[in-house]
């Protein structure tokens, strides 16, 4: 036992020893390096490479790379221009082939591809600081399962619970819808929910709620590997050829029946809203008329919002919608969205019949940034009667 403990110690002894021998021959790498004066230093270790860029969604080069100088250490490195307030995200190239920043452990996925992030912030009231975790009353975050009768199906959401839930007090609930090939994981790791909410209601931005996440894919249960189907590659159409009982928007009642049943929330329309970017903003302009009494809030954020072929059955869903008085009725969107002319067909139709409605629009187009601001405005016009 003694000769067995002493191999163990000397294997033990000789691995940390060739762990500190190669952490002396390489150079201890920092990447990425937010300097004081907003520039962003990339930094990358492979003296064996030939070319190596940096490739993000920095204004500046957005669609481009940024190519790295090689060190004679073998260290690569590159600094930005001074960079906006903002999260940002970015991969590396290394010789043709894409990397995420092995100096960087913070990454998202937005549906099969994995990014580095990193935030730029120079004040506490910027975009920055909004999506950082701060020093400030934190919301819970948590991955909830739910029977769906009308999809046949357990189904998995995020729910949010803000800092002050004590599971006595009622709170409104906002429903967020996440776009085409996310998942219930997309809001909160890509859109920095739990951060925007946390520091919107300890700055007194926004009224307490809970806010409920959840998937929006009527075939798939879950996110890639959180159920039975496993570790399947996503690529935003999967299983799509099964077919579904029903549609998201058929099935959305089955969620909001839980999320009442469960948790301590107000259960009047006037504490309900409901938002989603892209395919869950389609949701949204679909939820609005088929429950046109449910939800006083709607909120479509570059939103696939094409008016159904049955435009006498439209004209009446809307007109019975309208006639309800929804307390907001509001569009964003990015002046390059793809999805532009859809939403201008759509504002002119409620023009052409005097429904009220509120309208955002800003630069950019059909990214991440842009949904981001969107929930951070939406947050703050509801649940304030």
């Amino acid at each position: 036992m003694k000769r067995l403990l002493t191999i163990v110690c000397c294997f033990l002894v000789a691995a940390s020893s060739f762990g500190q021998q190669a952490l002396g021959q390489r150079p201890r790498v920092k990447s990425p390096v937010v300097n004081a004066d907003g520039t962003v230093t990339f930094n990358f270790y492979d003296p064996s490479a030939e070319k190596v860029s940096v490739t993000g969604d920095f204004d500046e080069i957005r669609g481009k790379s940024l190519p790295m100088t090689k060190q004679e250490n073998g260290v690569w490195t590159v600094t930005t221009e001074p960079l906006a307030p903002e999260l940002y995200s970015y991969s590396l190239s290394v010789d043709g082939q894409r990397f995420i920043d092995p100096a960087n452990s913070y990454v998202n996925r937005d549906i099969s591809t994995l990014s580095n992030i990193f935030i730029v912030s120079k004040s506490d009231d910027d975009k920055g600081h909004l999506y950082s975790v701060n020093n400030v009353p934190h919301g819970t975050l948590a991955r909830v399962w739910y029977d769906s009768p009308t999809l046949g199906q357990q189904r998995r959401m995020t729910v949010y619970l803000p800092p002050s839930y004590d599971g006595k007090k009622r709170f409104p609930v906002m429903y967020l819808l996440h776009g085409h090939g996310g998942d219930e994981t997309a809001w909160g790791d890509l859109g920095r929910t739990s951060q925007i909410m946390d520091n919107l209601i300890a700055e007194g931005k926004c009224v307490p709620m809970i806010v409920v996440m959840p998937n929006g894919n009527p075939t798939c249960n879950a996110a890639p590997g959180w159920w039975h189907e496993g570790m399947y590659t996503p690529d935003g159409n999967a299983f799509n050829q099964r077919g579904a009982k029903a549609s998201m928007e058929e099935s959305f009642m089955d969620i909001v029946n839980f999320v009442d049943s469960h948790y301590k929330t107000i259960k009047k329309r006037s504490a309900r809203a409901v938002t989603g970017l892209s395919m869950g903003g389609g949701h949204t302009f679909g939820i609005s008329r088929l429950y046109p009494e449910t939800f006083d809030y709607y909120g479509l954020q570059s939103a696939a919002a094409r008016m159904p072929q049955d435009r006498a059955k439209f004209d009446e869903q809307m007109a019975r919608l309208f006639s309800s008085k929804p307390k907001l009725y509001w569009i964003a969107i990015g002046k390059e969205d793809f999805l532009m002319q859809s939403n201008t067909e759509l504002r002119r139709y409620l023009d052409a019949h005097k429904y009220p409605y509120e309208y955002y629009e800003n630069d950019g187009g059909h990214i991440w940034r842009n949904w981001r601001i969107y929930l951070s405005l939406f947050a703050q016009k509801i649940f304030k009667d």
